[in-house]
C-alpha cells in the first residue's frame, strides 16, 4: 500500500513519525520503504489554480483590449499615447502567451 505525502519533507517526517509500518519498512529497507511512497503534487489535484490563472488571465487581457481601444478613440495624436499603445500591446501578447501555454494539451509520454 502506498503512503500518500505532499511534496515536502515535513509531510514525509509526519508520515514517518505516525505510520509504525513505515517506519519498520524504511528501517529494513529504506529504498523499497521510498518506492512505496507516493507524492502529490497540489497543482494535479487542485484544478481551481488553473481556473483562477486563466481567468485573471483573460481578464487582464479584455482589460488591456478595452483600454486600447478607449485609447485609440480618446487618441490626440500624442506620442506618449502611442507608448502606452505599445506596452498595453506587449502586455496582452505577453498574456495571451501565456494562456496559450496553460489551455494547450501537455505531451503525452
Amino acid at each position: 500500500m502506498k503512503t500518500l505525502i505532499n511534496d515536502s519533507i515535513g509531510d514525509l517526517e509526519a508520515a514517518l513519525k505516525n505510520n509504525s509500518d513505515l517506519q519498520e519498512k524504511f528501517k529494513t529497507n529504506p529504498i523499497e520503504a521510498i518506492k512505496n511512497v507516493e507524492i502529490r503534487n497540489p497543482k494535479d489535484t487542485d484544478y481551481w489554480i488553473y481556473r483562477i490563472i486563466v481567468l485573471m488571465l483573460g481578464l487582464a487581457v479584455i482589460a488591456i483590449i478595452a483600454g486600447l481601444i478607449l485609447i485609440a478613440y480618446w487618441n490626440d495624436g500624442s506620442s506618449k499615447d502611442n507608448q502606452l499603445v505599445t506596452i498595453f500591446a506587449t502586455i496582452s501578447s505577453g498574456a495571451i502567451g501565456a494562456l496559450a501555454g496553460l489551455l494547450s494539451p501537455s505531451p503525452r509520454k
